[in-house]
C-alpha cells in the first residue's frame, strides 16, 4: 500500500466524536472498519462527521455500511459497525412511502450497496419501528419523516475495492392525490433541502476532470451537470480568486492527501460567492488514487458575519472617543426609547425608572460601582431581592453583586481568573446566559439547594425565600457578559409580561453601559501603556540637567504625535530632539514611535554628526520607509567645554519646528533664531541649514511644540513671546523642572498635544 494511503488511513482512526460515549465508540468502531479493509476512502471521514446531513460509506462486496457520520449516528442509535446495509435500515425505521421495510434488493439502499446510482428517492423513518428496543421506546409516539436518498460509487468498476456513498436529507411532505406531482415536489424540495454540494473528479483523465455532480452543485454554481462534467473546477474561479488559496488546493491534490479550505468562487453569472471546500482522496485496494470526492458550501453569509465581527474589533481601537461616541448614541437611544414607550404605554413608573437607570448608570466608570447602580434601581421597585452575575468568556464568574428588599447590600465579590467559580447549570441565571434569552420561572422550589441557585442566591433565599424568579442576560454588541436575576417572595406578586419586558430593556442599557467601561478601561489601559513606552525616562548625563513634560490634547488617548529626546552620544555630544508629527491621537503617537527609533538611530550612528547632515539622512529614511506622513523637529548637538567651566559649543538644526529658547546663566531668555527648514519628509534633496550657538555654563536650552504657543486669537510669535515672558520670570536659579512648571502655567488651547524639555549645560 503506499505511504498516502496509509497515512490518510492513520488519520481516518482517529474519534470523530459524536452524541455521547456510545456514539464516538460507533464512529470510531466505523473508521477502523474501513481502515482495516483497504483504506479506499480512509480520508473521509475526516470532511464527512460534521457534514449536517447523513452520509454513509457502503461496500459493494459485502453489502455492509463501513462508515457513518455523526448526522447518520443520530439516526440509528447505537448500531456497531460495519453492518449489513438492510440490517441498519431495519434498526433506523426506513420503509418505502406506502410503509414496506426497505430490507428488499430494489429497495433504494440495497440498489446503492449493489453498486448502482440512485439520483433521488423518497423513504419514510417511522419512529418506534426500528429493530433497536431502547431507541423505538424513546422515539414511540413521534411523527414520521419523510428523507430524500441519493447514492453514488466513489470506485470505478475495475477497482479492486469497491465503495459508495449515501446521503440521507430530510425534507417536508406534501399533500395531493397525484403520487407523480408528490414525487416531483420532494425532488424539488430535497435539491434546496442543503447547501451541501457532493462532486467526484478523475484524477487519472487529463486535468483532473469532473466525472459527477450533485443537483445543488448546480443550485449553487449555476452551473448545470452538462456544463460541469468533463472540466476541471478551476472554471468557477475568477478575478477575485485568492492565488494562494488556489495554489493551497493545488498542493494538496498533488501530494494525494485531504484538504479543507475557504476560497472566493464565481457562480455562472458571474456573482462571487464564499466556498468551504473539503476534498478528500479515493484509493483503491492496491493504494492507487481513483478519484477525488469534493464537498462544497456556499458560507458567504458567514465570511460576511465574520468580517463584520474584525470591523467591530478593530473599531475598538477608538479608545475614549468611540466609548464616548457610544455613551451618547445611547443616551439619545434612551430619550427616544422613553418618549415612544410613554406615547405607547403611557407608562410614566416605568419611565422614570428608566431615566433613572441611564443617569445613574452612566455616571460610573467603574465596574463594582456599575454593578451596585443596577441592583439598587431594582430592589424594591421591581423585586423583593436581586443576584448581578458577571462572567468572562469561559462561562466562569468574575464578579457578583447582591441586595435585599432590607435594603442590604452585599460586598461585592470578586473571583480572580482560574478559580473555576461557575453558575449551577439547571439555574435561572445560568439558563439565561446560556441561551442569551430571558428565563421566567414562576415557581421556584421551596428550598433552594446548590443545584438551582449559585450560593449568593442561597445565602438570600434563605432569610427572605423565593416564590418566582426572573432571569434576563446582560447582552451587548452580540456577546453575553452576564445575568440579572429577580426574585419574589410573594405569590401576589406574580412577574407580568411587562415586568419581563422592562427588565430585558434594563438589562440591555446595563449591558451596553458596562461594555462601554469595559471598552473606556481596555483603551484607558493601551493608552497609558503606550505613553509610557514612548515617553523617555530621561538619561543622567554628567554637566547636564534636564527636565521634560507632557500633556495630551483633551480629545485624545492621552497620547499624541509630540515627543522628545534626550540622548549622550558616542562621541561624547549630547543630542537634545524635540519634534511634533501632525495629528494627536493614537495613530500619530503610533507614527512617532517609529520616528523616534528612527531618530535615535540617526543620531547614534551618525557617519557626519553635524544636525543638517543628521536631518537630510532622516528625510530619506521617512520617505523610502513611509515611517510618518509629515512631521516638524530640531535637533541640537552639544559638544562639552574642553575645560570645566568652560562653554559647550552647540549646533541646531530645525525642519519647520519653532525656535528653541536659550535662557543665559543670568535668566535672560531669548529665541534661538535664524536656523529653519521644510518639515521632514517633504524634500529628501533639501539641503538643511544648521546655527552654531555658544553656550555658557548654567544655561538652558528649552525645546516645546506648538500646543504650548498656540492660542485661539493670536499667532505663533504673540505665544512665543508670553513663553519667553513667563520663564523670564522666574528665579535666575531655577531648576529645568522648575522652568517646565512655569511654561506650562498658562491655560493650555487642549486641542493638540504639548511636549517640553528643559536641559542646563555647565
Amino acid at each position: 500500500m503506499r505511504p498516502e494511503a496509509r497515512a490518510a488511513m492513520a488519520e481516518a482512526t482517529a474519534p470523530v466524536g459524536g452524541r455521547g460515549d456510545q456514539q464516538s465508540d460507533v464512529v470510531t468502531a466505523a473508521s477502523v472498519a474501513v481502515s482495516e479493509h483497504d483504506g479506499s476512502a480512509a480520508a473521509l471521514p475526516a470532511v464527512l462527521a460534521d457534514v449536517p446531513v447523513a452520509v454513509l460509506l457502503i461496500d459493494h462486496k459485502s453489502g455492509s455500511v463501513t462508515y457513518a457520520n455523526d448526522a447518520a449516528i443520530e439516526l440509528a442509535g447505537d448500531v456497531r459497525l460495519p453492518v449489513d446495509i438492510d440490517t441498519w435500515g431495519a434498526a433506523v425505521g426506513l420503509t418505502d412511502l406506502g410503509g414496506a421495510p426497505l430490507a428488499r434488493t430494489t429497495g433504494p439502499l440495497s440498489l446503492v450497496a449493489q453498486g448502482q446510482p440512485i439520483t433521488g428517492e423518497a423513504v419514510r423513518l417511522v419512529p418506534g419501528r426500528g429493530t433497536d428496543a431502547a431507541r423505538a421506546r424513546d422515539d414511540d409516539g413521534r411523527a414520521d419523516r419523510l428523507l430524500w436518498v441519493t447514492g453514488f460509487p466513489l470506485s470505478q468498476p475495475a477497482s479492486t475495492r469497491q465503495l459508495s456513498l449515501v446521503v440521507f436529507l430530510e425534507v417536508e411532505g406534501v399533500g395531493g392525490g397525484d403520487a407523480e406531482a408528490e414525487l416531483q415536489a420532494l425532488r424539488e424540495r430535497a435539491v434546496v433541502a442543503t447547501d451541501i454540494a457532493f462532486t467526484i473528479t478523475d484524477p487519472r483523465q487529463p486535468d483532473n476532470p469532473l466525472i459527477w455532480v450533485n443537483p445543488s452543485f448546480t443550485r449553487i454554481t449555476g452551473y448545470s451537470y452538462e456544463e460541469s462534467v468533463g472540466r476541471n473546477c478551476r472554471f468557477l474561479q475568477g478575478p477575485g480568486t485568492d492565488p494562494a488559496a488556489v495554489a493551497e488546493i493545488r498542493a494538496a491534490l498533488a501530494a494525494q492527501r485531504a484538504l479543507t479550505t475557504t476560497v472566493l468562487n464565481h457562480r455562472r453569472d458571474g456573482t462571487a460567492f464564499w466556498n468551504q471546500l473539503a476534498i478528500s482522496p479515493v484509493f483503491d485496494g492496491e493504494g492507487e488514487l481513483v478519484s477525488f470526492v469534493g464537498i462544497q458550501t456556499d458560507v458567504t453569509e458567514r465570511v460576511r458575519v465574520e468580517d463584520e465581527r474584525e470591523a467591530a474589533l478593530a473599531a475598538e481601537q477608538a479608545a475614549r472617543q468611540e466609548a464616548e461616541s457610544a455613551r451618547a448614541t445611547a443616551e439619545r437611544a434612551q430619550a427616544d426609547a422613553e418618549r415612544a414607550q410613554a406615547a405607547a404605554e403611557g407608562a410614566q413608573g416605568r419611565l422614570a425608572l428608566m431615566a433613572e437607570a441611564t443617569s445613574s448608570l452612566i455616571a460610573t466608570l467603574d465596574v463594582g460601582d456599575l454593578l451596585d447602580r443596577l441592583a439598587t434601581l431594582c430592589v424594591p421597585t421591581l423585586a423583593d431581592w436581586v443576584v448581578v452575575t458577571v462572567v468572562d468568556e469561559s462561562g466562569e464568574v468574575r464578579e457578583v453583586a447582591s441586595r435585599d428588599r432590607e435594603l442590604r447590600l452585599t460586598q461585592l465579590r470578586r473571583h480572580a481568573a482560574g478559580q473555576g467559580v461557575r453558575l449551577p447549570p439547571h439555574s435561572p441565571s445560568q439558563q439565561a446566559i446560556t441561551t442569551s434569552r430571558s428565563v421566567l420561572v414562576e415557581r421556584l422550589p421551596a428550598q433552594l439547594d446548590e443545584t438551582v441557585a449559585s450560593p449568593s442566591a442561597q445565602e438570600v433565599a434563605a432569610r427572605l425565600g423565593a416564590v418566582a424568579a426572573l432571569s434576563a442576560p446582560l447582552v451587548a454588541r452580540r456577546r453575553t457578559r452576564g445575568s440579572i436575576t429577580l426574585v419574589r417572595t410573594s405569590a401576589d406578586r406574580p412577574f407580568t409580561p411587562d415586568d419581563v419586558g422592562l427588565v430585558e430593556d434594563l438589562a440591555r442599557r446595563a449591558a451596553l453601559v458596562m461594555d462601554n467601561v469595559r471598552l473606556y478601561q481596555q483603551e484607558h489601559a493601551v493608552a497609558d501603556t503606550l505613553q509610557r513606552s514612548l515617553l523617555p525616562d530621561l538619561p543622567a548625563i554628567p554637566g547636564v540637567q534636564a527636565a521634560a513634560h507632557y500633556v495630551s490634547a483633551s480629545t485624545a488617548a492621552d497620547v499624541g504625535g509630540d515627543f522628545y529626546d534626550l540622548l549622550q552620544l558616542p562621541d561624547g555630544s549630547v543630542g537634545m530632539v524635540v519634534g511634533d508629527v501632525v495629528g494627536h491621537d493614537v495613530a500619530a503617537a503610533a507614527a512617532m514611535g517609529h520616528l523616534r527609533g528612527l531618530i535615535r538611530a540617526c543620531l547614534w550612528d551618525a557617519p557626519d554628526p553635524h544636525p543638517s547632515t543628521v536631518l537630510t539622512r532622516v528625510d530619506r529614511l521617512v520617505q523610502g520607509l513611509r515611517v510618518a506622513p509629515l512631521a516638524t523637529m530640531t535637533y541640537l548637538n552639544a559638544v562639552p567645554p574642553a575645560a570645566p567651566g568652560g562653554p559647550w559649543r552647540a549646533r541646531v538644526a530645525s525642519a519647520g519646528h519653532p525656535p528653541l529658547l536659550l535662557r543665559s546663566p543670568d535668566g535672560a531668555v531669548r529665541p534661538v533664531d535664524g536656523v529653519t527648514g521644510l518639515l521632514v519628509g517633504v524634500d529628501v534633496d533639501a539641503e538643511r541649514a544648521a546655527l552654531e550657538v555658544e553656550l555658557p555654563a548654567g544655561s538652558t536650552v528649552l525645546g516645546y511644540t506648538d500646543g504650548l504657543v498656540e492660542t485661539p486669537g493670536s499667532d505663533l510669535d504673540q505665544g512665543i513671546a508670553a513663553l519667553v515672558e513667563r520663564l523670564s520670570a522666574t528665579p535666575v536659579d531655577a531648576s529645568p523642572r522648575e522652568l517646565c512648571d512655569a511654561a506650562v502655567r498658562a491655560p493650555l488651547d487642549g486641542r493638540d498635544d504639548v511636549a517640553l524639555i528643559a536641559v542646563r549645560f555647565g
